[in-house]
């Protein structure tokens, strides 16, 4: 997995719009005099979805100052974890997730169909600036494995052929359907199975 990439083009200046404004200051209220600070997490990703889903560090100077925090912790926030964007990404950002339960149900299979449909390199957005892709650390869908997340929907039980009609959906202007692609309802047994395989008392 690479390092995360932060944006070389960055604006001069950032500010919350007035909805995004009044989201944080309602966000901010939920914690005592003096945790404010406790919001930054919330904060940023506000900023994220406010500036076509990522942060620049012009964001994050602006969070410092509303939760009268250092720079560098909101810096630290955001680097750290992989849900903030730190250079743009395309409308459909895939998420592809490799940890342990993903690589063994065939993670890297679809981190292939992603260099092949969308681009040879992590965090290179296509030409018409439709689709993105990196790996991502567990997703917290591990039952479902593997899976991707694109935008703020998880795509689960895939393999390489089902992805490639995913992409294939977005180049055409159709939404994909989220959910299991091997008809699961959420993470329940296949067929609605109640009990173990093999229990003949059940």
């Amino acid at each position: 997995m690479s390092l995360k990439k932060i944006s070389k083009d960055q604006p001069e200046s950032f500010e919350f719009n007035n909805k995004s404004l009044e989201a944080a200051k309602k966000i901010i209220s939920n914690y005592p005099n003096g945790k404010q600070q406790s919001a930054v997490m919330a904060l940023l990703y506000i900023a994220q979805r406010q500036n076509d889903n990522w942060i620049p560090l012009s964001a994050m100077k602006y969070i410092a100052k509303m939760l009268e925090m250092p720079y560098i912790k909101v810096y630290e926030v955001a680097t750290f974890y992989t849900m903030y964007n730190l250079a743009p990404v395309g409308d459909y950002f895939f998420q592809v997730c490799t940890t342990t339960p993903c690589m063994i149900r065939g993670a890297y299979k679809l981190v292939d169909v992603c260099k092949k449909k969308i681009s040879e390199k992590e965090s290179e957005i296509t030409e018409n600036g439709k689709a993105s892709w990196m790996e991502v650390e567990c997703l917290g869908a591990c039952v479902n494995a593997p899976m991707i997340q694109i935008n703020d929907d998880y795509f689960e039980d895939l393999n390489e052929e089902k992805l490639e009609k995913i992409i294939d959906q977005i180049n055409k202007n159709q939404k994909p359907k989220p959910g299991s692609y091997r008809g699961r309802l959420s993470s329940e047994p296949e067929n609605i199975r109640k009990t173990l395989l093999g229990n003949k008392n059940a």
